[in-house]
């Protein structure tokens, strides 16, 4: 009889396990970018907010600095259920759909202010887009405003003709060409290998990946040209988000929109803090000439009429709505 009753202690333990273990959801969450910056810390804690208001019914967990899937893998990954959600730079997706490259066009939206408002006027489509494919967006964080690295002194774009220029996406890649020089193609995770190989003499990103990549170990000069401020967006797989309960979708939501405001608060902060960092470590951070703010506009206006051509109707309806 005591062994009757203990294997069915044991059966009934072995349920309740079942049970808890069927109840609780685990997704995983790819990004390309380091687990210090300010992306990625803020990824963490939305997993983090989620797990609380979930009680741990919801298990998200991050992967950074491309470990899971490298940068331009992850929205495919996630369209395709190998991965739940996942972080991804828009600008990457640009020739997949010209709307994504809006917050890459030189000096169109070159504020925070700016940035936002642009963001307001591009969310729609990009909702209407990644639900086409399957996907939901759950937040966007914008970069701080985007400089140039350099080797050698910059008074004009001419300095840059011939240097080993590089490109972390379709727009970034054109300016390089639009500049006469030699784009090279480096995602974030293989830029500091890049710049001490050689591979790069030249670059176009923010003070928080100078500071990620130690740029200041091979890049003498920072000109904040502020040029555009691109965005990251989190997204996750629709069916995987319409499998989960109702007040489980409604935790996530509530986090996601408290990330994307935590997010853009911090990117502010970040700017101001890694150019600091830079300074300190000798780089020379300095304002662009008159002559290299002029010749970076004309690049600039020469991108936004190519972007136009491909984004048609679609992209001046976005910029009339953004330029209201």
């Amino acid at each position: 009889m005591k062994r009757r009753l203990f294997s069915i202690a044991l059966t009934g333990s072995a349920l309740l396990f079942a049970a808890a273990a069927q109840a609780q959801t685990k997704w995983d969450l790819p990004a390309a970018y380091p687990a210090t910056n300010f992306h990625s810390v803020n990824l963490i804690q939305f997993a983090a907010d989620v797990d609380k208001a979930t009680g741990g019914k919801l298990k998200i967990t991050v992967h950074p600095n491309a470990s899971l899937f490298k940068a331009p893998e992850i929205k495919r990954a996630v369209q395709g259920g190998q991965a739940q959600a996942g972080e991804i730079l828009l600008a990457n997706f640009s020739n997949e759909w010209a709307i994504y490259a809006a917050d890459g066009l030189p000096f169109l939206a070159d504020s925070y202010d700016e940035s936002m408002k642009l963001y307001r006027a591009q969310k729609p489509l990009m909702e209407k887009k990644l639900g086409e494919q399957g996907m939901m967006l759950l937040y966007s964080v914008a970069w701080p405003p985007q400089g140039i690295y350099s080797k050698k002194p910059l008074n004009s774009v001419a300095d840059l003709k011939g240097s080993k220029w590089r490109a972390y996406s379709p727009t970034t890649a054109r300016i390089g060409e639009l500049v006469g020089a030699q784009p090279v193609t480096v995602q974030a995770a293989e830029l500091a290998q890049a710049l001490a190989t050689g591979v790069v003499e030249a670059n176009m990103t923010s003070g928080a990946t100078g500071v990620d990549s130690k740029l200041f170990e091979h890049l003498k000069y920072y000109y904040d040209v502020q040029a555009w401020l691109p965005k990251n967006a989190v997204i996750v797989n629709k069916r995987a988000f319409d499998a989960l309960d109702k007040p489980t979708q409604e935790a996530v939501m509530k986090a996601a929109a408290a990330a994307e405001a935590r997010g853009w608060t911090e990117s502010r902060k970040v700017n101001d803090d890694t150019l600091a960092i830079l300074k300190k470590n000798g780089m020379e951070v300095l304002p662009p000439s008159a002559q290299l703010r002029a010749d970076m506009r004309r690049v600039g206006d020469t991108i936004l009429k190519e972007w136009l051509d491909r984004a048609g109707a679609e992209g001046k309806a976005l910029l009339d709505a953004y330029r209201r």
